[in-house]
């Protein structure tokens, strides 16, 4: 079984700061296509941001500029780092990999819980 488990979501003002970290843990050989997606009241979840194996990334429109995605296979983490928070971010943020086990020789896609964010004033 594989997990994840996003921390570090929070309250924070308008052009405040946070960064985001997510954990897999089980019997993984290799993680690939990581990202984050994010759902705000009354939205559809959206991609925020992905990094592939080789750490090719790709954003959002909106986060263009001010958030970044990395990732650290040693300790098979992603992260996102997110600057210059606006109140249009606020949204619970959804850590996505794709993760090969030892038991499987394809990619498996899992989701973590989700950490609320909140930008206000």
């Amino acid at each position: 079984q594989v997990q994840l488990v996003e921390s570090g979501g929070g309250l924070v003002q308008p052009g405040g700061s946070l960064r985001l970290s997510c954990a897999a843990s089980g019997s993984i050989v290799s993680m690939w296509l990581m990202g984050w997606y994010r759902q705000a009241p009354g939205k559809q979840r959206e991609l925020v941001a992905t990094v592939t194996k080789g750490g090719s990334t790709n954003y959002a429109d909106s986060v263009k500029g001010r958030f970044t995605i990395s990732r650290d296979n040693a300790k098979n983490t992603v992260y996102l780092q997110m600057d210059r928070l606006k109140p249009e971010d606020t949204a619970v943020y959804y850590c996505h990999a794709a993760i090969t086990t030892i038991s499987t020789d394809y990619a498996v896609a899992h989701w973590g819980e989700g950490t609320l964010v909140t930008v206000s004033s």
